[in-house]
């Protein structure tokens, strides 16, 4: 009787599911790997998923088991990267870095402010955008309390530059890794698509900041002294350690790069690196210190939607869609932009991608697009799902590692204080990538 309701009320079941999910997700009351991992059981034990694949001769199509709606490549991309990025964290190279780069502004406090959100939003381009504003933000508490000012401003734009330097590769925000495999594209796709618009956005984006926060940028003569002269001798902890990460890291990114001639996906290059890196290592302790939570979310998540998914929910959604733009390609593409944008600042934009994706993947058939290289709908998701982080607080994974640790200093970033420029920042940031998409896909 269940297996018959089940086949008659699937979509409607694995819907509320999702629906569930996301509402327990946004509202922080459960841990969310939690959450996922009872929505995953939940879908399981109803049957939402098949246990086993095969080929159904009724409607000629193959049915996918439970661990192919796992996308594996992404787990094995993030735990490979966790591992390559705390491993090289050790060293102490990321903290040399961002103090060489202070030390380059003289200590004035506007350069200081764009020194830090030029560091952040690069290394977030290659690196996990979480373990970037991690490493920074002991950096910018040390500085705030020298320049004897308010440590806020720092930290939201901190995570606004976080949030965009991300956007512009593969590796640089969870929604890519998601966009990324489910559409086939690559390292170099991203870097070559999104490098002009992504710069654009951020330099236009910071001058803003500067302005907005000028006040709060006044430092003496001897504050600015000192920033210019802080000692970086020191910080470099285990010289061995820094060398092998960097060319192991240096080798990752060229593996990436590499990926349209050799054809290697991108987590093996990954996990290659993460393997070299722990024969020199504690594995037992680096393990430890991986975020097993956001693994064992992914996975969870992957087997919610693919209940969805499999009982017929994403193709659902996706003849709404069409039905909604009338199959119009601009229509459809600066719905899911701004759609992306706006949800994205709202819930976590990782679930909120991993629903998307194959969603777009339904949806490109059908809406024709005649031109050279990737659907533009996929790029209007990216987008949408990566630049709308910065609406709230709660957008994205680092706002809300930013705003505890900040909450844990004394220096709390309320939800409107946040709001007021991250709204403003992502109303540009999408007015900016719809001008690019329309200019280069739509007109």
């Amino acid at each position: 009787m269940i297996i018959n309701f089940m086949q008659d009320y699937g979509m409607i079941v694995s819907g509320i599911i999702l629906l569930v999910a996301y509402i327990l997700i946004a509202s922080e009351k459960i841990q969310k790997s939690t959450v996922a991992l009872l929505g995953a059981s939940i879908t399981l034990l109803l049957g939402l998923v098949p246990f086993h694949g095969h080929y159904d001769i009724k409607i000629g199509e193959y049915i996918k088991d439970v661990f192919q709606y796992i996308e594996f490549d992404i787990i094995f991309l993030l735990i490979g990267m966790m591992i390559i990025v705390h491993i090289a964290s050790n060293s102490g190279i990321f903290k040399w870095l961002a103090i060489q780069l202070l030390k380059s502004t003289k200590g004035h406090p506007k350069l200081v402010l764009l020194a830090l959100a030029i560091f952040t939003a690069i290394a977030s381009a290659f690196l996990d955008n979480v373990t970037i504003v991690v490493l920074i933000m002991p950096i910018t508490f040390v500085i705030a309390k020298e320049f004897d000012c308010d440590p806020v401003p720092f930290l939201i734009t901190e995570i606004l530059a976080s949030n965009i330097g991300g956007t512009a590769t593969l590796i640089g925000d969870p929604p890519n890794i998601i966009i990324a495999s489910k559409a086939n594209i690559s390292f170099m796709d991203f870097l070559n698509e999104f490098t002009f618009i992504i710069s654009i956005i951020f330099i236009i984006s910071m001058l803003i900041l500067t302005f907005l926060f000028r006040k709060s940028l006044t430092a003496t003569k001897e504050k600015m002294q000192y920033i210019a002269n802080l000692d970086n001798s020191k910080t470099i902890e285990n010289k061995n350690l820094m060398i092998r990460s960097v060319i192991t890291l240096t080798l990752v990114i060229i593996g990436f790069l590499t990926h349209d001639r050799t054809g290697i996906p991108a987590y093996v290059f990954a996990l290659s690196g993460a393997s070299f890196l722990l024969l020199f290592e504690n594995p037992k302790k680096i393990y430890k210190d991986v975020e097993w939570l956001t693994i064992f979310f992914f996975i969870g998540l992957f087997i919610i939607i693919g209940g969805f998914e499999a009982n017929g929910g994403i193709s659902f959604l996706a003849d709404k869609l069409i039905e909604l733009t009338g199959g119009n390609l601009s229509s459809a593409t600066m719905l899911i932009l701004w759609g992306s944008g706006v949800l994205s600042g709202i819930i976590d934009n990782i679930p909120y991608t991993a629903t998307m994706a194959p969603l777009i993947a339904e949806v490109q058939h059908t809406i024709p697009y005649l031109g050279i290289g990737h659907h533009p709908l996929w790029w209007a998701l990216s987008l949408g799902a990566c630049l709308g982080g910065n609406l709230t607080i709660i957008g994205a994974a680092a706002n809300v590692i930013v705003s505890e640790n900040a909450a844990a200093n004394r220096y709390p970033i309320s939800f409107m204080r946040f709001f007021k420029y991250g709204a403003l920042i992502t109303f540009i940031s999408l007015l900016l990538s719809s001008i690019y998409l329309y200019l280069k896909y739509l007109h």
